[in-house]
């Protein structure tokens, strides 16, 4: 179950999406619970549709959530009539059908994606922690993820398991790389402040012109009018927009360097695997989300320093140009292999063994 509409891209949808195929692909029964606003995508063929969703703030951002009466009594009515063995549910703290799963008898296991500072801690906590008590086993992302869920949970570190997110490796081993006729840099994101778009742009307008570089700006956002305001005269920077999931993996193995500028908030970094899976070279801000991803295999740089991002371009451009360093050969394998260890089909096998041992703990008849 997601919190968040599948018609507006995410990280969490994204990764709802992908588990449930690779568990169909294993012989499992799946069903993915979830806003939809609009006509459903009809590669969905699993998806129950809950209702349709408005926008509310949170963590710098904006999610797209359905919290009426009209998507609760969908959500019951959904789960009475599959009968799971066992609800998954993403997000378990997000308003919406989440939060009506929460009080169902079905075993479940939660998973906490979110990273940072949670506002109105002291009036949720509380409540949250009744709540969380229902799930049979947590599991968190990644270390900074299990951070912000025991802060408003509380608890131990041994309390919550930590099982990253996923990429689906053989998505790329069926599609054509995008054509590009020069070193090109990809960023993808929604375009607000704490994705560091604006750091990126000013770094690529402060660029040598013989290098001669292209930009692909993906996403759109609330920033979006501005930046084209500011760097709309900046040669080689291309909007393209929002994008499918298939253009993306396209534009990943068609673009040399992958930048993700994020100043903070960020879990993991889905994106920057599946581009060291493209064999594209990471460059990263050098925060605990995206370090813990990347490691030794894409350069990291202080998020927000412009100076510092104009020059890890122009290293990283200038290895593209001579094939050394990140971008030899030797690297972009190692990177890639390194990608592998979070292919989608091990991380569902760690979510099966999460599933039976909630079967078991609300078999014994522990829960709150």
């Amino acid at each position: 179950m997601c919190p968040y509409s599948l018609s507006v891209p995410g990280g969490v949808q994204g990764q709802v999406l992908g588990l449930g195929r690779a568990l169909r692909a294993s012989g499992h029964e799946v069903a993915v619970l979830a806003p939809v606003d609009g006509a459903a995508d009809p590669a969905w063929d699993t998806v129950v549709a809950l209702g349709r969703s408005v926008p509310v703030p949170a963590n710098g951002s904006v999610a797209r959530l359905a919290i009426g009466p009209q998507t609760a009594a969908r959500t019951v009515r959904a789960l009475r009539q599959l009968t799971p063995e066992v609800l998954h549910l993403h997000e378990p703290l997000a308003p919406g059908p989440t939060w009506v799963a929460m009080a169902r008898h079905e075993p479940k296991v939660g998973t906490f994606h979110r990273a940072g500072a949670v506002s109105g801690r002291a009036l949720l906590a509380p409540l949250a922690r009744v709540a969380a008590g229902r799930l049979a086993v947590r599991t968190a992302v990644s270390q900074q993820a299990r951070a912000t869920a025991m802060a408003l949970l509380g608890g131990d570190a041994e309390d919550y398991r930590i099982i990253g997110n996923g990429i689906e490796l053989e998505r790329f081993g069926r599609i054509e790389p995008w054509p590009t006729d020069g070193p090109t840099v990809l960023f993808v994101g929604r375009h607000e402040p704490r994705k560091g778009l604006a750091v990126l742009l000013e770094a690529f307008a402060r660029l040598d012109p013989q290098v001669a570089a292209r930009l692909w700006v993906a996403g759109e956002g609330p920033q979006t009018a501005e930046l084209r305001r500011r760097f709309g005269a900046v040669a080689g920077v291309q909007w393209i927009g929002r994008i499918a999931d298939e253009e993306l993996h396209r534009r990943l193995l068609g673009a040399q360097v992958l930048c993700a500028p994020s100043l903070g908030g960020e879990s993991f970094g889905v994106v920057l695997l599946e581009a060291m899976a493209a064999r594209a070279v990471v460059v990263a801000s050098d925060i605990a989300g995206y370090g813990a991803v990347v490691g030794r295999h894409g350069l990291l740089v202080a998020p927000g320093d412009v100076t510092a991002w104009t020059g890890a371009l122009r290293a990283v451009l200038a290895d593209v140009d001579r094939g050394t360093g990140l971008a030899s050969a030797a690297s972009l394998e190692a990177a890639a292999r390194h990608a592998g260890q979070w292919s989608m089909a091990t991380v569902a096998e760690r979510y099966l063994e999460s599933y039976e041992e909630a079967v078991r703990i609300a078999a014994r008849g522990t829960l709150h």
